[in-house]
């Protein structure tokens, strides 16, 4: 701390940094706590025929020998046996989609969601980043995107319109539309199973200092929202609470060319005493969540989904949830199949000894590499930012993480001046398991991402004549979208707009 100037102190803490937990990074960048958060080298991608991957894309059964399914049952508090709900072969009792459903749906007790909700939305709304998705396409939706734009600037992303209605209008937000979900799964659990328990199902999530107020300032609008509330009280469900923890903002440090040690940039434009406050990714969630999650573990909950707020297609999913209750694993990962809007994110890969992990297009592997792949016949499975974890199994792991999670310190050379950037992804944390269990999905169903405004719009209003690869993908998301509004969302079509479903 004595190496930060009062005036840069100032600064960087009026933009969000904790500059306490600076300089703890940076004494243990300095200190080589993290030469070994390295990551895997990919050297292929996987076969959907590995092992460790089950096809979701279609009907799916699974199965656990005789003496291991009544073990599991009984460990997961289950009250029904596995013959009641399973067919026997060879030894082996086999469950299919509609028992695993049930399966799935009686742990919703212990299982609780989770999202990462810290983005702003401000690139997403950026008219060049855009128009660069499909120029002729931006400049035919042009009079939906600007005043779609001018609403969402300035704005969290998850509270801006995770859709628009057929008539043009925004839809509801994609918080609104977790909560909504949520509620809807708590309404199948009544059905499925009986009255609700006390804990079913809590929601959690990541902010960050930037927008946790305004997120905050949402939910107490959602908490009278007859979207919600009818449907709570129809539940006679307790008010809606999403356990919350908020992310400070890093600061940029020195670049490589100035050597060890490093320290906080501070000639930012050439000034001095000036610094730049930037994210420190999203995978510190497990340094920033580690309170909620021991506080959940402390209430019963076992499982917890977490995945990105601006993703449709992220909802629960009971028979995935059930799987891997059975598997009795570490944690699961959804994957879909590679499409052309799928550039910002990461892919499943694999090292030459075959170890599975997520690559980072961009930070941890060349786009050219993944078009390399494809060329080559390989399909490239794409990560959808899923992930269900044993709740038990992360909070023992939860100390050493942020010190075993790859840190990618990547040197930036821009108008500021020459400076790096720390950060750290979350789904890196797959290279960290010894057999984690994945899911091949179908993007439509699972895989609705919305990294910029013209995703939400095409997705909204697919062009007409689908002949650009942006227009085919966005026709075939388009029935996805539709289909999970009426599904898990739990709205139907009226006049032109989404409503909720009497």
């Amino acid at each position: 701390m004595t190496d930060i100037s009062p005036a840069l102190a100032a600064q960087l803490t009026a933009e969000g940094v904790d500059l306490e937990r600076m300089v703890r990074l940076l004494d243990d960048l300095n200190a080589g706590k993290f030469e070994n958060s390295v990551g895997i080298e990919p050297s292929t991608v996987p076969d959907i025929n590995n092992p460790s991957i089950i096809d979701r894309r279609g009907p799916v059964s699974y199965s656990l020998s005789s003496d291991r399914a009544p073990e599991r049952f009984s460990a997961l508090g289950l009250p029904f046996a596995p013959e009641t709900v399973a067919r026997e072969e060879c030894g082996a009792f086999v469950f299919d989609e509609a028992a695993l459903k049930r399966i799935g749906v009686h742990l919703y007790p212990k299982a609780a969601y989770g999202v990462l909700n810290g983005g702003s939305a401000s690139s997403y709304a950026d008219v060049k980043k855009n128009r660069s998705l499909d120029a002729t396409l931006f400049d035919a939706r042009r009079a939906l995107f600007d005043p779609l734009a001018e609403t969402c600037r300035g704005k969290p992303k998850g509270i801006t319109p995770a859709y628009l209605n057929p008539d043009g209008t925004p839809g509801f937000t994609f918080l609104l539309l977790k909560l909504r979900m949520l509620l809807e799964h708590k309404r199948l659990y009544r059905e499925m199973v009986g009255p609700l328990p006390s804990v079913i199902l809590p929601a959690y999530q990541m902010t960050s200092v930037h927008t946790d107020g305004p997120i905050q300032s949402a939910l107490r609008d959602y908490a009278r929202e007859p979207a919600l509330r009818d449907l709570c009280d129809a539940l006679g469900s307790p008010p809606l609470e999403v356990f919350t923890e908020s992310q400070s903002m890093m600061a940029a440090i020195t670049h490589s060319a100035e050597g060890m040690p490093r320290r906080v940039f501070d000639r930012a434009y050439g000034k001095a005493d000036t610094g730049i406050a930037m994210p420190g990714g999203h995978g510190q969630n497990f340094e920033i969540l580690a309170p909620v999650y021991r506080k959940m573990l402390a209430q019963g909950i076992r499982y917890v989904w977490l995945g990105n707020i601006d993703n449709m297609g992220y909802t629960v999913d009971p028979v995935s949830l059930a799987i891997f209750a059975l598997s009795g694993k570490d944690a699961a990962f959804e994957e879909s199949y590679r499409t052309p809007i799928d550039v910002k994110g990461g892919i499943l890969v694999a090292d030459r000894a075959g170890k599975l992990s997520c690559a980072d297009i961009g930070p941890a592997i060349s786009s050219q590499d993944v078009l390399d792949f494809e060329a080559a016949g390989k399909p490239v499975l794409f990560n959808c930012g899923i992930g269900l974890f044993d709740l038990e199994k992360l909070v023992a792991r939860l100390p050493s993480i942020p010190y075993r999670l790859p840190l990618r310190v990547t040197d930036q050379d821009k108008d500021a001046g020459k400076y790096a950037q720390a950060e750290q992804i979350t789904w890196e944390i797959i290279g960290l398991l010894d057999d984690p269990l994945f899911f091949a999905v179908e993007k439509s169903r699972r895989f609705i991402a919305a990294k910029m405004l013209m995703e939400t719009i095409v997705t909204s209003f697919p062009p007409d004549e689908p002949e650009t690869p942006v227009g085919r993908v966005s026709a075939v998301i388009h029935e996805g979208l539709t289909r999970l509004l009426s599904s898990e969302y739990g709205l139907a079509l009226s006049g032109g707009r989404w409503i909720p479903r009497s």
